[in-house]
C-alpha cells in the first residue's frame, strides 16, 4: 500500500493540472491562442526563475558527481548516433526521420523530471536534478538543431547553435543561479520571496497550458510511428537505463535522474522546431501529445515498481 501511494501522489497530480487545463480550454472559458501566449510567457519568464531559484538555493556542500555528468551525456549521444543509423532506413520521408529521431531522445526533462524528483526525493533532489537539467538542456538544444538540419539540407553555422544555446532562457535561468550560487551573493529577503513564490507557480501553470493545448485528432495514419517510437522511449529506453546505472553503482537518487530523462514524455519545445525547420510538425505535435497522456500511466506504473524494489523511498 505504501508503494502505491507514494506512485500515486507522485503522479496523480500532474494528471489533475493537464485535464483541467484541458476541461478549461474545452469549456470555451478562453481559446488556443490565449493558451499559446501564456505558454510562452511561461517560458521566457517564469522558468528561467525556476531555474534561478532551484540553483541559488543549493546547499554549498553538495558536490555533482561527475561520473553522473558523463554517463547522461554519452548516454544521450550514444543513442542518438544509433537512430541516425537506424531510422533513415526504416521511414522514407526526411520530414519524419528528424522528427522521429528527436521524439525518441528529447525528453519533457524540466516540465517533469525537477517536480517529480521533488516530490520523491525532497529539496536535494530538485536541486540534483535541475543542476542536470543545466547540462542537458543544452545537449538536447544543440543535437536537435544539427538532426533537423540533416533531414531538411541545410547547414549548420555553429555561430546560431552557440546563439541559440546561450539564449535559451532556461539557460540564462540556471546560469544566473549558479553565478550567485559560486560567488555566493545572497538576494534581500523582500527578493527571494516573490522569486520563490513566483517558481512554485511555475509547474502548475506550465501543466496547465499543456492541457489546454492538448489535441487527439487526426492521428490515425500516424499510429505506424507512434506506436513503436512511444514504445520504445516510454518503456524500454527507461528499463536499459536503469539497468546501465544500477550496474554502475548509482545510488536512488542519481539512478531516477537518469531513468527520468528518458521516461518523460516528448519536450513540447520539439513541435515548434519541427515546424519552423521542415520537418512534419503535424507528427511532432502528436509525439508530444500522445507521450504525455501516455506517460502519466507509465511513470505511475514506474514508479510504483520503483518503490517496490527499493529504488525510491
Amino acid at each position: 500500500m505504501r508503494s502505491f501511494m507514494i506512485a500515486v501522489n507522485a503522479v496523480v497530480p500532474f494528471l489533475i493540472y493537464i485535464v483541467f487545463g484541458y476541461g478549461v480550454r474545452r469549456s470555451g472559458l478562453v481559446d488556443e491562442g490565449f493558451m499559446n501566449k501564456l505558454n510562452k510567457m511561461i517560458f521566457t519568464a517564469f522558468f528561467p526563475l525556476l531555474m534561478f531559484n532551484n540553483l541559488y538555493n543549493v546547499d554549498h556542500g553538495l558536490v555533482l558527481n561527475w561520473k553522473l555528468v558523463i554517463t547522461a551525456v554519452v548516454s544521450i549521444l550514444t543513442l542518438q548516433a544509433i537512430l541516425l543509423m537506424t531510422v533513415p532506413r526504416i521511414v522514407g520521408e526526411d520530414s519524419r526521420r528528424g522528427v522521429i529521431i528527436q521524439a525518441i531522445y528529447r525528453s519533457n526533462f524540466v516540465l517533469f523530471g525537477i517536480p517529480l524528483t521533488s516530490n520523491l526525493f525532497g529539496a536535494g533532489g530538485a536541486v540534483l536534478a535541475s543542476m542536470m537539467v543545466a547540462i542537458v538542456i543544452p545537449i538536447y538544444n544543440v543535437t536537435a538543431v544539427i538532426i533537423l538540419e540533416m533531414f531538411h539540407g541545410g547547414k549548420v553555422k555553429p555561430a546560431v547553435l552557440i546563439k541559440n544555446v546561450c539564449t535559451n532562457p532556461l539557460i540564462m535561468g540556471a546560469m544566473t543561479g549558479l553565478v550567485f550560487y559560486l560567488l555566493n551573493i545572497k538576494l534581500p529577503a523582500s527578493v527571494e520571496t516573490p522569486i520563490s513564490q513566483f517558481a512554485a507557480l511555475t509547474t502548475p501553470l506550465a501543466l496547465f497550458v499543456l492541457g489546454g493545448t492538448l489535441h487527439f485528432s487526426s492521428i490515425r495514419h500516424n499510429l505506424k510511428y507512434v506506436v513503436p517510437s512511444m514504445t520504445l522511449k516510454l518503456l524500454v529506453l527507461p528499463a536499459v537505463i536503469t539497468v546501465i546505472a544500477t550496474a554502475l553503482g548509482f545510488n536512488n537518487l542519481e539512478r531516477f535522474i537518469l531513468f527520468e530523462m528518458y521516461a518523460t514524455p516528448v519536450a513540447t519545445a520539439s513541435y515548434s522546431m519541427a515546424q519552423n525547420m521542415g520537418g512534419d510538425g503535424e507528427l511532432a505535435g502528436q509525439f508530444v501529445v500522445l507521450s504525455t497522456a501516455a506517460s502519466v500511466v507509465t511513470i505511475f506504473l514506474w514508479v510504483f515498481l520503483f518503490t517496490g524494489i527499493g529504488f525510491i523511498g
